[in-house]
């Protein structure tokens, strides 16, 4: 099993709440004055967190959250073989990609300024033979986070690597759509509301399966998982009811073979609870 992390200032583990690695802040403690003092310090603290709760740091993936970054900050976090992006509004993961590609191409100019990539991450290994070449073709995971209007879906589609935010069947039909249209398949995760809150995307906790299951007859789609966001309080502890509500639901719905792709990401988890997550 996975999480998508996303750290605040950005968004540790999941999909898009308020995880920047790029703010001044990870949940109440004051992070380093440099860009590579806070990345670091976040990769070491998930890497603990992941030991104390007996996994591999490298079964968790961070995404770093560009919504609040400017141009300096993702190009410095590219710089330290940072790989996996998330946003969660399509027009500035489009400005935001179209930045990363410039860097990218930079620095496949200059390789002594390379850093390793985790681009063979077996998390995100194509289930089927993808035919489409833009996400990742640099190297680069986008991860599409936030709520996708339908009307936004085809200039998302075209970028992303996985969309953690389906929720409805309609959406989920515009991706098919799109796929079928392309020739391509469309990797998702299903955003499933397990705190309850009103104001909270997601579907109801009892309408997941049977959403799933009418996903996986859309062929031009692979289901790889669940993505929710818990209530955002003071004290982390107070998520976890919410992260163990999916990882339940996540467990059950591990033995319904929905798609032919591996049903294996969980993503949950901000700045202020990614270890409760994790």
């Amino acid at each position: 099993m996975a999480h998508a992390s996303k750290p605040d200032t950005t968004k540790p583990t999941g999909r898009s709440v308020s995880a920047k690695p790029l703010a001044i802040k990870v949940g109440r403690q004051a992070l380093p004055d440099t860009l590579e003092g806070r990345y670091q310090l976040v990769c070491d603290r998930m890497s603990k967190a992941a030991t104390k709760a007996g996994r591999k740091g490298s079964d968790v993936i961070l995404v770093a959250v560009t919504k609040f970054a400017d141009a300096e900050q993702i190009r410095g976090l590219l710089n330290l073989g940072h790989r996996d992006f998330g946003e969660n509004r399509a027009q500035t993961l489009l400005q935001h990609a179209a930045i990363v590609e410039e860097a990218m191409a930079r620095l496949r100019m200059m390789p002594s300024m390379r850093r390793a990539a985790d681009t063979g991450s077996s998390l995100f290994a194509p289930s089927v033979d993808l035919k489409q070449a833009t996400p990742g073709a640099n190297g680069v995971r986008w991860h599409m986070i936030g709520h996708l209007q339908r009307n936004k879906a085809k200039k998302v589609a075209e970028i992303v690597r996985l969309v953690h935010s389906v929720d409805s069947l309609r959406l989920a039909e515009e991706l098919q759509s799109i796929a079928l249209d392309n020739d391509t398949m469309i990797e998702i995760l299903l955003q499933v509301n397990c705190s309850g809150e009103g104001q909270k995307f997601g579907c109801p906790l009892p309408a997941a399966i049977p959403l799933a299951e009418q996903i996986g007859t859309m062929l031009n789609l692979r289901l790889r998982g669940l993505m929710t966001m818990a209530p955002l309080t003071a004290n982390p502890e107070e998520a976890r009811p919410s992260f163990a509500r999916c990882r339940e639901l996540f467990e059950e719905m591990k033995t319904i073979r929905f798609t032919d792709a591996p049903f294996n990401i969980l993503s949950m988890g901000m700045s202020g609870d990614f270890e409760v997550a994790i």
